[in-house]
């Protein structure tokens, strides 16, 4: 875009230079602490992932006990009795990004006649609950880490737009418009020279 090459227009472009020389730090640490926030969480999704992993092939034992037994009517499948009803979830706020943070995980009250189980469902259905927490921990931590990314490619783009155009470009129309300036300042005063000889010479 063209510039005016005036006095007026040279303030301009170094109030905007300062402007965006000012703004461009902030937009860096910003970009900085999503970077470092979003690995915390990508670390902190693998060790949930990994514990329940732990947790599932701590209970093959009695998983393959209850897929031997055959004297479960289907109406009695351990899995009914499992039942998520809700993920609660409250706002949270990182590097100004609204994001949902894990409260608690809800299930359903399902009632069941312990004459109809063996003693170890109580603790089967314990760990189920527990892979079912892991899950909903490991969703919510995906959603943050998909907003925070989302925020992490605009603040990029932002910090790229000043490193390397709005910044570089007010540089250059500084220097241009200083230029034009000195160079109007020089003929001003060379006219100035030639009208005084001009003048000497007339008297």
């Amino acid at each position: 875009m063209a510039v005016k090459l005036t006095k007026n227009e040279l303030k301009v472009q170094k109030d905007a230079l300062k402007q965006f020389q000012r703004y461009l730090p902030t937009l860096q640490l910003k970009k900085q602490q999503l970077q470092m926030v979003i690995r915390q969480i990508e670390t902190q999704m693998e060790e949930l992932e990994r514990k329940q992993r732990e947790l599932i092939e701590g209970i093959q034992d009695w998983v393959a006990v209850y897929n031997e037994n055959t004297a479960f009517p289907s109406e009695l499948r351990l899995e009914n009795l499992v039942k998520v009803d809700k993920v609660v979830k409250v706002k949270g706020n990182i590097a100004g990004v609204t994001i949902p943070v894990f409260k608690e995980l809800t299930f359903c009250p399902i009632v069941y006649d312990l004459n109809d189980y063996p003693l170890w469902v109580d603790n089967g259905l314990e760990s189920l609950r527990d892979a079912a927490q892991y899950d909903a921990l490991v969703t919510v931590l995906e959603e943050q880490v998909s907003l925070l990314s989302k925020e992490l490619r605009t603040t990029s783009q932002r910090v790229n737009l000043f490193e390397k155009v709005k910044i570089p470009d007010a540089k250059e129309n500084i220097r241009r418009i200083g230029i034009y300036l000195g160079d109007q300042q020089t003929a001003a005063v060379v006219r100035g020279k030639i009208a005084k000889k001009k003048l000497v010479k007339v008297l």
